[in-house]
């Protein structure tokens, strides 16, 4: 039997992979927001004995 001629299973198809890590075009963290965040750190440290 020629088997070249019945043809092979058809390949799977990969799906589009997700992007990781930030975006283009995406907003940048100013530093406003960083101090807010220290701030914040801070004063929950302050409230743990």
């Amino acid at each position: 039997m020629d088997y070249s001629k019945s043809g092979g299973a058809n390949a799977a198809k990969t799906s589009p992979k997700p992007k990781r890590g930030a975006q283009k075009g995406a907003p940048k963290v100013a530093a406003t927001d960083k101090t807010a965040l220290l701030a914040r750190m801070k004063a929950a440290a302050a409230k743990k004995p």
